[in-house]
């Protein structure tokens, strides 16, 4: 089978390999249906993302067609893929924080991932798609990211909140900030990704801090720049909570005196659990997030040579791309 492999920073190939027939005990064969690109994607191709060895097979935002009976699935069946390969024994996935397992494995990151017709994985791994079209399914794991740091900022309906960074996952966040009932604000300062944003019906938009109406009592980083985080501090209001979507590798600094002053509450956010994934495939089957207009373009996994370097390249109004891998869809 042919996979979309980043030979090394710069150089996307595809590469012939063989196509699994047999899974492993308490694994399942899937067969790929959409892959969706991300930030993380770009960063590898770009040669940027600090924890890769290179050859890398890529892609984690995945949908697929169970490929035979068993361990509650059904051949054909559209699943979700979880691309977080958990150990299940250390103590955060004893306490169900799967998320922070302590020797986590992604796909398309620290193991290969599922740019290709076929991969196994466990079973535990799937979840039922249900209602949703595979193409729907491949944007649950991006959605996932901000429904997940929506569940940790734990805001109440009505809250002002900001979010910083509307690219695709300050966009999720957005969305399901949204959907949690607040009064939801973005910063960016590309014209285009904010653009974007109002197309999805958010109208509190500002390009710069400048233009910022006081303090928020949840702010949201997605900007993935470690000045950009340092200043979100600033936009938070007293007794607020200030959550780090973005993930940089550095120190972020912070006055310490202002920080309790006004009693502040820092949060990492980091991936997502089973409990995300379900609450972006209800948001997604009821209509409540609108999973066709995240889908910026489309293409073929024999077209992805041709335009990944300029999607890497200059991808500011570009909410979701996906790679359709079954011609099927």
């Amino acid at each position: 089978m042919l996979c979309g492999v980043v030979a090394e920073p710069g150089r996307f190939v595809l590469e012939e390999r063989p196509r699994p027939e047999v899974a492993p005990e308490g694994w399942v064969l899937v067969d790929i249906a959409a892959v969706g690109l991300c930030g993380t994607d770009y960063h590898i191709f770009g040669g940027r993302h600090p924890f890769l060895q290179y050859p890398r097979l890529i892609g984690h935002e995945l949908s697929g067609h169970v490929v035979e009976d068993g361990y509650g699935f059904r051949a054909g069946q559209t699943v979700v893929i979880n691309p977080y390969i958990a150990c299940g024994t250390c103590a955060m996935c004893l306490k169900d924080r799967r998320n922070c397992c302590e020797t986590l494995g992604v796909l398309g990151v620290h193991r290969d991932g599922g740019m290709c017709a076929r991969i196994a994985m466990p079973a535990e791994n799937l979840i039922d798609a249900g209602r949703l079209s595979a193409r729907e399914a491949a944007l649950v794991e991006f959605l996932a990211i901000g429904a997940h740091a929506v569940r940790r900022s734990r805001l109440e309906r009505g809250a002002r909140v900001l979010v910083t960074g509307a690219g695709p996952i300050g966009v999720g966040t957005a969305l399901f900030a949204r959907v949690a009932g607040a009064e939801v604000h973005l910063m960016d300062l590309s014209p285009a990704r904010l653009a974007a944003a109002e197309a999805l019906g958010f109208s509190d938009l500002y390009g710069g801090p400048e233009a910022l109406p006081g303090g928020f009592e949840v702010v949201f980083d997605a900007t993935g720049n470690p000045r950009a985080m340092e200043a979100g501090f600033a936009h938070v209001a007293q007794g607020g909570t200030y959550i780090l979507v973005s993930v940089v590798k550095g120190d972020i600094r912070f006055d310490d005196a202002e920080f309790h002053r006004r009693e502040l509450t820092l949060l990492a956010s980091r991936n997502a659990t089973a409990v995300d994934f379900e609450t972006v495939m209800s948001a997604l089957a009821s209509g409540a997030v609108p999973g066709k207009a995240l889908i910026s373009t489309e293409m073929t996994l024999e077209e992805v040579s041709a335009r990944l370097p300029d999607l890497a390249e200059d991808r500011a109004a570009l909410v979701k791309a996906l790679v359709v891998i079954d011609p099927r869809e």
